[in-house]
């Protein structure tokens, strides 16, 4: 599963809720003994909640090498999902209280606190009002089952292929997924009754998606790869067996496919909204706050994010201008992103070779990054373009984590789609945030630290994730890696696009703005192609509030360092300031503030 979607499945008040598989099992919650130590009591209540959630969420289990649900891919979108997440959050806050966070340790003190703010988020997001807005609208381009699930089952995930066991599991998921596709039309249905629908863009581009898919013969279907890679000591017999189910399976999910699409083309694409944005959607505005608020993790209004996108644009052209008058380029600066968007020494010649420069820039970074940190991932790091059946619609670049204890590699994702609408002095920048040092290490250091409770080694939040992954590009100055000014260009273009996101996400939805709008925005203010730009837009408006994760968390990381920096002076190390951020997993921004703050206080008085 990518970095996205588990983002999504994770919050509650987005669309796409985990399953309640075995939510008729949930198990009753263990005792409090008095004689155990509050640290005890913590790690217990933690431990029985994430075995519930695994019970709740078999897709989360199965990432997580957990094949004990691997059978199921869970009934999502149902009434009996929501209470059963909703009565687990209510039990898990109502049994934290009973601990008393006074006797507890620091690192304790910072999983009480975030356990305390992720299930209250999970409240959150799981009211009536917020789900009326959600699961009517359980599907978009961007952010939707019938993308995912291809590559999940191709072989080629986190689903294992090693046994005839495995192989029927696998078919059993694809009966879940036929059912959730179905229910989808249905939940699709009750926001057309309610007025609550999503926009023509989306839609258009589901349906695209769709007919992409349905192309497809069945052995070039991603679902056919698991029978191109029978272990050979599968029988003839099951072989045979196998292949016969899986091409009758597939032919079922292109059925399934087919209704949906046919639904999307006839029956809904018509009474979908012209306008892109959440303030023009029936509860938008209110739907839209509670994102800012869950994706931020702080209480900020789109006001103020809009205003502070405006002075970091600002900001950054400054860095522009002056790359601009270090190469020599003597027209404005509209003219120099024309420059870079069309001389033909800025595009990529082939997939090869776009990989080839990947590959030389992990080199590079490989042989730097142990003087910035002193603890690095076991997992692998694997570099990879997206397959050509979704490339379209995806982001310049995406990651997918590996296995916790290192056997799978994690996979830096990169979109060699159209390539002449693409340049290469973002490269570095790229690989830096989703590769190392972004999002492969803060993903693999997280999980693979066995002393965090899993919430902490596999739970996370998009302010510090992506703010974590914004940071990390910054590494490149002291790493020596933007001493090319077109290279040093791509790092204030790509932070450019993070400070156009606060602008433009907040316009498109709490200012009306429309999704041409939008386009010559990003357009006016970087050197990013059209074909990269309307993406980006379209994908604001597909996920709104997500865009306006990276510049709040990476500013709030930058104070954070620059605050230890101050107060520190000869006792700042850069190494320790970054196992301290990185050390306990994705943290809310201010649980991460005290921390930092704890760790400064600690050092002073050594």
């Amino acid at each position: 599963m990518t970095r996205l979607h588990l983002a999504l499945l994770a919050s509650a008040a987005l669309a796409l809720p985990a399953a309640p598989a075995l939510a008729d099992h949930h198990e009753k919650a263990p005792a409090i003994a008095a004689e155990q130590s509050a640290h005890d009591r913590l790690f217990a209540l933690f431990a029985w909640t994430d075995e519930e959630e695994l019970r709740l969420n078999p897709l989360s289990a199965l990432f997580r090498g957990d094949m004990r649900y691997a059978d199921k891919l869970g009934d999502y979108l149902t009434p009996e999902y929501n209470e059963a997440s909703r009565k687990l959050a209510q039990d898990s806050l109502d049994r934290l209280v009973q601990i008393d966070r006074a006797q507890l340790n620091a690192t304790d003190k910072i999983a009480y606190d975030v356990f305390k703010y992720n299930n209250e988020q999970s409240l959150a997001g799981l009211t009536p009002e917020i789900l009326a807005l959600t699961e009517t609208r359980p599907i978009n381009h961007f952010s939707g089952f019938h993308t995912f699930y291809p590559t999940f089952a191709s072989g080629q995930s986190a689903a294992p292929f090693k046994t005839v066991e495995d192989y029927e599991n696998n078919l059993r998921r694809h009966d879940d997924y036929i059912a959730l596709t179905d229910r989808s039309i249905a939940m699709f249905r009750e926001g057309l009754a309610s007025g609550v629908v999503e926009t023509k863009l989306t839609i258009g581009n589901v349906i695209e998606q769709l007919d992409t898919q349905l192309a497809q013969p069945v052995e070039e279907s991603p679902l056919w790869g698991p029978v191109t890679m029978f272990p050979e000591e599968f029988s003839e017999a099951d072989k045979a067996r196998l292949t016969a189910t899986y091409r009758a399976k597939i032919g079922q999910v292109n059925a399934a496919h087919r209704r949906l699409r046919d639904f999307l083309k006839n029956e809904y694409y018509d009474q979908a909204r012209d306008e892109v944005g959440l303030s023009q959607m029936k509860g938008g505005d209110v739907l839209y706050a509670r994102l800012i608020e869950n994706t931020t993790t702080l209480p900020l209004t789109a006001e103020y994010l809009h205003e502070l996108g405006l002075s970091e644009v600002a900001r950054i052209r400054g860095e522009m201008e002056k790359v601009k008058q270090e190469v020599g380029f003597s027209g404005t600066l509209g003219e120099f992103f024309d420059h870079i968007r069309t001389d033909p020494k800025f595009k990529p010649q082939t997939r090869e070779g776009l990989t080839q420069s990947y590959y030389d820039v992990g080199k590079t970074v490989d042989g730097k990054i142990a003087a910035l940190f002193s603890t690095l991932p076991k997992a692998p790091l694997e570099i990879r373009p997206y397959e050509p059946f979704r490339e379209k619609f995806e982001a310049g670049g995406s990651y997918q984590q590996g296995a916790p204890d290192g056997s799978r590699p994690g996979i830096f994702y990169f979109n060699a789609y159209d390539l002449p609408s693409r340049t290469t002095p973002g490269i570095t920048t790229l690989y830096l945030h989703e590769g190392a040092p972004g999002h492969h290490f803060q993903i693999s250091l997280a999980q693979e630290n066995e002393a965090l409770p899993a919430f902490m080694r596999f739970g996370g939040n998009t302010a510090y994730v992506e703010g974590w992954a914004l940071y990390a590009e910054t590494l490149g100055f002291e790493m020596g890696l933007f001493d090319d000014p077109y290279q040093r260009f791509g790092t204030y273009d790509d932070e450019m696009l993070r400070a156009m996101r606060l602008v433009v996400d907040t316009g498109l939805h709490a200012k009306g703005w429309t999704r041409e709008q939008a386009i010559e925005y990003m357009l006016a203010n970087s050197g990013m192609g059209r074909t990269d730009a309307t993406a980006e837009v379209e994908r604001y408006i597909a996920i709104p509030s997500q865009a306006l994760a990276y510049k709040v968390g990476a500013l709030k990381i930058q104070e954070l360092r620059k605050r230890a920096q101050d107060r520190l002076g000869d006792k700042f190390d850069i190494r320790e300031f970054h196992e301290i951020v990185l050390g306990t997993g994705a943290l809310p921004l201010p649980v991460l503030d005290k921390k930092v703050d704890d760790w400064i206080a600690g050092k002073l008085a050594e």
